[in-house]
Parts: C-alpha cells; sequence; structure tokens
C-alpha cells in the first residue's frame, strides 16, 4: 500500500477530529472505520496491536491511537498531524465554552440549559460504569480491588496515584497461575529512542521553569498538576476526573462542585478527548485570579502539558510495541490498574449525582472516614426528571450522546420557564 501523502492525511484526520463525539468507545470505532474500513491504510492486527499498545499507556487512548497511526503511516511529521487534529478542533470550542461560561454561567437561563447537559452526563457515567464493570469483574480479585479503591478514594479521601499505584503493585504481585519462564527482555530503546524520549521531556516541562522565574505562581502551580495528571492518567478520563475533582475543589479550591461539574457537563458536547475538560479547569481557574488573558493563558498552559507527553510516550515507545505487549508482569499491572479504575468511576459517579440531584450535601467525619452523604430535603425534582429522561432517550430509545444533550438541554430550559427549578 502506498503511504498517503501529508496533505491527504491532513484532511482525514481532520475530519476525524471534527466528527469525534461520543467519548473514546465511539472515537475508537471511528478510527476503525476511517483508517481500516474506508482508507485501507492499516489492517486489522496492525489497529488491534496498536490499541492495546495505547491503552498501556497514560493518558487519552483515542488521541494517542491516532498518534500512532499518523506516526506509523508518515513518521513523526504524521504523527504530529494526526494526534494535533484529534485534538484541536475540541480545544477550540472548549476555549470558547470556558470563556461563556465565565461572563455568563451564573443566569438563570444558564444553569437550567447546564442541569440538563449535566443529568445526561449523570447517565454517561453511569453506563460507562457497567460497561467497564461487564468487562472487568473476571473474578474477587477484580472486585476486591474495585470495591477497595471505591472505598479509599470516596470514605478514606486516599490519593489517586497512590490508588493506582497500590493496585499496580497487587498486580505484579499477584501469583501466576502456569508462570511462563521469563526470558531476558532486550532493552526498551536505543539511543536514537532516549534521545527522543529527552527531547520531548524537556518540551513539554521546559514552560515551568520560564513561569517559575516570571513569578507566574498560580500558572506554575496548574503546569506542575496536570503535568502529574497526564503521567498518572491510567484507567481513561472519567478516572482522571474523579482526582481532578478531588483536587482542583477540595483541596486547591480553583473552583466550586457546580463549576467542577457544569466542565464536566460541557466537555461531553465538544468533539475530541473527554480529557479536555483539564483545559476548561485551567480556563476558569485562570479566569478567577486573572480576568481573560489569565484564562487563556492557563488554558494554553494545561493543553501543553496534558497532551504533549501523548507525543512522547509515542515517538520514544512505538517502535517497541511487540516487545511491551509481549510483557506478562506489565499486562498483569495493567488489569489490576483497570478493575481498581472501575471503583474510581463509581466515585466519581456518587460524586457528580450528589452534586447534581441535590442542592446541598453534608460530611460526616470519624476517623479515618470522611464521607459526603446528601441532604436528603434538597432533592431537585427537577434535575431528577432530566436524568430519567436521559436515561430513557441513551437507554431503551438508543439515540445518540448528542442528541440526548441537546434534548435534555432544552428540557432543563423549559423546566426553568414553566416555573420549576
Amino acid at each position: 500500500m502506498t503511504a498517503p501523502t501529508l496533505a491527504d492525511l491532513t484532511r482525514t484526520f481532520g475530519r476525524i477530529g471534527l466528527l469525534s463525539f461520543g467519548g473514546p468507545a465511539a472515537q475508537i470505532g471511528l478510527l476503525h472505520r476511517v483508517l481500516v474500513d474506508e482508507r485501507g491504510w492499516l489492517d486489522e492486527r496492525q489497529y488491534l496491536r496498536a490499541l492495546s499498545f495505547c491503552m498501556l499507556l497514560p493518558g487519552p487512548e483515542a488521541m494517542q491511537l491516532a498518534t500512532w497511526a499518523g506516526w506509523r503511516l508518515r513518521g513523526v511529521p504524521g504523527g504530529l498531524i494526526a494526534g494535533g487534529l484529534f485534538v484541536l478542533p475540541g480545544a477550540l470550542v472548549i476555549a470558547a465554552l470556558a470563556l461563556a461560561y465565565a461572563a455568563w454561567g451564573d443566569l438563570p437561563q444558564t444553569e437550567a440549559v447546564l442541569l440538563g447537559v449535566k443529568a445526561t452526563v449523570i447517565v454517561i457515567v453511569v453506563q460507562a460504569l457497567l460497561r467497564l464493570g461487564r468487562r472487568v469483574l473476571r473474578g474477587p480479585l477484580a472486585l476486591a480491588l474495585a470495591l477497595a479503591a471505591f472505598v479509599a478514594l470516596y470514605a478514606l479521601q486516599l490519593p489517586f496515584p497512590l490508588v493506582v499505584a497500590g493496585a499496580a503493585l497487587v498486580g505484579i504481585l499477584r501469583p501466576r497461575a502456569d508462570p511462563a519462564p521469563a526470558a531476558p527482555p532486550p532493552p526498551l530503546a536505543g539511543a536514537g529512542n532516549w534521545r527522543a524520549l529527552l527531547v520531548w521531556a524537556a518540551l513539554w516541562l521546559l514552560p515551568l521553569p520560564v513561569l517559575a522565574l516570571a513569578g507566574q505562581g498560580l500558572l506554575v502551580d496548574l503546569g506542575l498538576f496536570f503535568a502529574k495528571l497526564a503521567v498518572l492518567s491510567f484507567g481513561g478520563a472519567y478516572a482522571v476526573l474523579a482526582w481532578m475533582a478531588q483536587e482542583a475543589v477540595a483541596l486547591r479550591g480553583w473552583l466550586t462542585p457546580a463549576q467542577m461539574a457544569d466542565a464536566l457537563g460541557l466537555a461531553e458536547t465538544t468533539p475530541g478527548p473527554l480529557i479536555l475538560v483539564t483545559q476548561f479547569v485551567g480556563m476558569l481557574a485562570g479566569h478567577g485570579a486573572g480576568g481573560w488573558p489569565m484564562a487563556l493563558a492557563a488554558g494554553a498552559l494545561v493543553l501543553w502539558m496534558t497532551f504533549l507527553p501523548c507525543f512522547l510516550w509515542i515517538f520514544a515507545f512505538a517502535p517497541h510495541l511487540e516487545r511491551l505487549l509481549a510483557r506478562p508482569r506489565l499486562q498483569a499491572a495493567l488489569e489490576a490498574v483497570t478493575a481498581a479504575v472501575l471503583g474510581v468511576i463509581a466515585n466519581l459517579s456518587l460524586w457528580f449525582a450528589i452534586n447534581v440531584l441535590f442542592a446541598q450535601s453534608v460530611v460526616l467525619e470519624a476517623w479515618p472516614l470522611r464521607l459526603t452523604l446528601p441532604d436528603p430535603a434538597t432533592l431537585r425534582l427537577d434535575a431528577v426528571l432530566l436524568t430519567a429522561l436521559a436515561a430513557l432517550l441513551l437507554g431503551p430509545a438508543k439515540r445518540s450522546i448528542l442528541l440526548t444533550l441537546l434534548v435534555c438541554a432544552m428540557a432543563g430550559g423549559a423546566l426553568r420557564l414553566a416555573g420549576w427549578g
């Protein structure tokens, strides 16, 4: 097969970037349809092996799969084009939404529309939880890891990185029923790959010392946090969002719980990786500290810190795809982390539902437990109705996420006009 030209690659991934709604499952399906079925640029085995490889990496697997495909077809320029165009359309939409939200997010009409969006997100996250549960709950260990992760985050308020590291350690140390003889693995990278790793790592972290010398304390804090998030974001966007909510809302005070819920809701309405919600969070934090200029600077910085590592992983490690996938302990660690992610998403689902369906919550503390519980007297009937509508549309009616978001947003506005909420 003749490799596509860079112009053809640009047109194709530009179209993919504009159509990549619906989260990672839908995006992976879209990439398969275009790259394997329509264009024939990759065969089935190449695509599936690359998908397995990208699921081993931290960060958004669909964006990294697009980057790998571009790299496989046209080298580093192709990877930059494919990965960049997968993110750029959504990033532009998120920037516009964040600026609009900062200006008009407190208006009653806006709040009513956003309530419909957030009610839909409750159903989307629960569906993701159920899908993942059917795939990973295949034994008592997986169930125990999922429950332990939920308790660690919800009841003990332990940091997300600690939960992920603990699950990975359990997977690595788990006795294997039929251990295969260990062959001494060859080195992961040659000199060229180490150079690529160092160059991309230096580019990725370069803004931090520059901002520190310029005295931009908030931007340095944002950059450090989202850099840490980028390298620990195993398990998909929903897993990372629970940690981001814990840090950005409870510990750092960059956003309120309502703003964090709105951020996730609006991110579901845009093309591109759901992890673009990090850009929205960064822009709101920046706007609160310094208006529009700081919002734009914070958004650009968060995008850089979140997505540049995706290129780093692909360009440095993609040449060793087969060797990485052959490591049984790496696979065991990934399986354990995936099981723990189920508990992480369950924690996010509960946190999100409490903040959307109830106007107030209470915190009960009895060391070492710290439980956030809804106040039953503040149940919002309008939110309950909108959530039921979203469940009907996404469930029995089998409507698309985009259509459901639109219908529920309009229904939220209509309920406000009718005097509900």
